[in-house]
């Protein structure tokens, strides 16, 4: 994990793993991963202070829209990726339904163990 206070950017590094492949998630999230292995290899966070600050009602969600444009088998390796380690110790994910059948998967990104003690 490597932090560019400059840039506000926070490298997720997952051991063992080459990225072949990179989502944008959202406008300040990026998954890498290996497609033909369907491991994580890495998350990019940008604006990662403001991925992280919480409002008055809990942490700040945001909608996970770059699954939208996804092929069917690519979004649920993806999907599968972000819901299991060692993804998930990074971003929570969760789903807001607008009405009975439609739905928009969200997450909000909890804060690693070492930046929220700094915080």
């Amino acid at each position: 994990m490597a932090y560019e206070e400059e840039g506000d950017i926070l490298e997720v590094v997952f051991d063992g793993v080459e990225a072949n492949c990179a989502v944008e998630l959202t406008d300040n999230i990026v998954l890498r991963f290996h497609r033909q292995e369907g491991r994580a290899a890495g998350l990019t966070l940008l604006d990662f202070s403001v991925l992280v600050s919480s409002t008055e009602l809990g942490m700040r969600s945001f909608a996970l829209s770059g699954l939208d444009s996804l092929p069917a088998d690519l979004r649920k390796m993806v999907v599968r990726l972000i819901t299991t380690g060692p993804v998930n110790l990074f971003l929570k994910v969760t789903t807001f339904y607008t009405s009975s059948s439609q739905q928009v998967p969200l997450t909000y990104v909890e804060s690693p163990r070492e930046f929220a003690l700094a915080a």
